[in-house]
């Protein structure tokens, strides 16, 4: 009997329904598919039944990877990992169908490090089928002026397409967690805007959302030193907080940073 460890932010998806939902999402027969987190396997078994060209799980728990190996055989290809030190882009020539119950502890963490280390339209997926934290997915789907409008909208919504399928509630889990979960389905945009280093956007988002509650003039300031050229151009008032700038006044700040 394997234990969930809290340590890993382990919560395996068990309702049949919500799992046969995910692969029903996107074709898989005959393509290259990752799954990141797989647990016990659970969905990793209607993966394989919708016939994949290939497999590949990445799991760091060495005692999951053993059960998974029993289960599987030479079915998956296993990375005994931490996806987090994983260098994405090398897993495969190909573009990747990728699926995740990412732990809540690191799932902003995994997306951010996906999104910033994508270099402009080499997209090494094709699709991410993603779940999250609710509260993690409502910041990442947050409209202009909300609460929870942040630097994970903008990175996010920066180069992917994002729908929402569904929200999942605890008793789909074992061992059920506190709170309710997100199935996020995300796809490649065509266009978007293109930066000499992805860093710079993340910077940009953290020093104004450091403070997020205050004017957004401080940062500005720390940023652009008061430049007023700047100001003018992009039209922005300096008493809005940071919530208030639209995506796109956070992508053009981030050209005007690199021009610098």
């Amino acid at each position: 009997m394997i234990k969930p460890k809290k340590s890993l932010g382990q919560n395996f998806l068990i309702d049949q329904n919500i799992l046969k939902k995910i692969v029903s999402l996107i074709k898989i027969e005959d393509k290259f598919v990752l799954e990141v987190g797989p647990g016990t396997g659970n969905l990793t078994s209607h993966i394989l039944e919708n016939n994949p060209k290939k497999l590949i799980v990445v799991e760091k728990d060495k005692f999951l990877v053993n059960d998974l190996k029993k289960k599987f055989e030479n079915k998956i290809i296993i990375i005994n990992d931490d996806i987090l030190k994983i260098n994405e882009k090398k897993l495969h020539n190909e573009r990747l169908i990728v699926f995740g119950n990412l732990p809540y502890n690191i799932s902003t963490e995994i997306l951010a490090k996906w999104i910033i280390n994508l270099e402009n339209t080499n997209f090494w997926f094709d699709s991410l089928i993603l779940m999250f934290q609710k509260e993690v997915a409502d910041r990442i789907l947050s409209k202009l002026n909300s609460s929870n409008y942040g630097r994970l909208t903008i990175l996010a919504n920066w180069k992917l397409e994002i729908d929402k399928i569904c929200d999942i509630k605890p008793g789909s889990f074992s061992p059920k967690p506190k709170v309710d979960s997100s199935l996020l389905f995300f796809k490649p945009k065509k266009f978007f805007y293109q930066f000499k280093d992805s860093k710079n956007l993340e910077k940009i988002t953290r020093i104004f959302f450091n403070q997020r509650r205050k004017k957004i003039k401080t940062p500005f300031n720390i940023l652009f030193k008061g430049n007023v050229n700047i100001l003018n151009k992009l039209n922005i008032d300096l008493n809005l907080r940071p919530h208030n700038l639209s995506q796109d006044i956070y992508y053009k700040l981030t050209e005007e940073y690199e021009k610098l």
